[in-house]
C-alpha cells in the first residue's frame, strides 16, 4: 500500500500528546478510545531525541501475533520470556516492549520521513508495556505505550497502512 494511502473501512487512529490518549476512528467517528503514555521528553521527530514524533503516520508492520500477554520484544524479535517483576529486577536497564508491536512510518518528508527525522528508522512503535506502567502521562523514550490487553486489541483491530495522526 502506497505512503499514505488509507485502507478500506475509513479506520485511523489518532494519538492525543496533550490528553495522553489513543482514539480509533471509524469513518470520521470515534469508537474507541485508550490511556497512553508517550514521551517523557516531549514531542519532537529528530534522531536521538527520544521524543514522540508528530504527524501523519501509517502502521508499516504489525509484529508479534499469537504471542502470550508479557511477551518480550528485543530489536522486534520475541525474546522467549514473559514479563515479570523478577524479570523487571534482573533486567532494570532494559525498556520493556511487551505483547505486540505497532510499527510506525511518517508519511510527510523531511517532518517526520527520510533523513534526520524518519520515525521508522527511529523505531517508533505502538507497544504493550508492564502493568505497572503508569498511562495517561508521558513516560516512554519516544514509543507509544499502551496496556498489554488493549495493544492486543488494537492489533486485531488494524491493518498495515492504518493511518496515525499524532499531535
Amino acid at each position: 500500500m502506497p505512503i499514505g494511502t488509507k485502507p478500506s473501512g475509513g479506520l485511523e487512529l489518532r494519538v492525543s500528546l496533550a490528553e495522553q490518549r489513543l482514539t480509533v476512528v471509524e469513518n470520521g467517528a470515534p469508537v474507541r478510545t485508550y490511556s497512553v503514555s508517550t514521551s517523557k521528553h516531549g514531542a519532537g521527530e529528530l534522531r536521538g531525541s527520544y521524543k514522540t514524533p508528530r504527524g501523519r503516520h501509517i502502521v508499516r508492520a504489525k509484529i508479534g501475533a499469537g504471542a502470550p500477554l508479557g511477551s518480550v520484544f528485543t530489536g522486534r524479535r520475541p525474546t522467549g520470556e514473559i514479563y515479570s517483576e523478577a524479570l523487571a529486577r534482573a533486567h532494570p536497564e532494559r525498556d520493556w516492549i511487551l505483547t505486540r508491536i505497532l510499527w510506525l512510518s511518517g508519511t510527510e518528508i523531511g517532518r517526520n520521513r527520510l533523513g534526520e527525522v524518519d520515525t521508522m528508522r527511529r523505531y517508533i512503535y505502538i507497544h504493550g508495556t508492564p502493568d505497572s506502567t503508569e498511562l495517561g502521562t508521558p513516560g516512554s523514550i519516544g514509543c507509544i505505550r499502551m496496556a498489554n490487553a488493549d495493544i492486543v486489541e488494537l492489533f486485531d483491530r488494524v491493518p498495515v497502512g492504518t493511518p496515525v495522526t499524532i499531535g
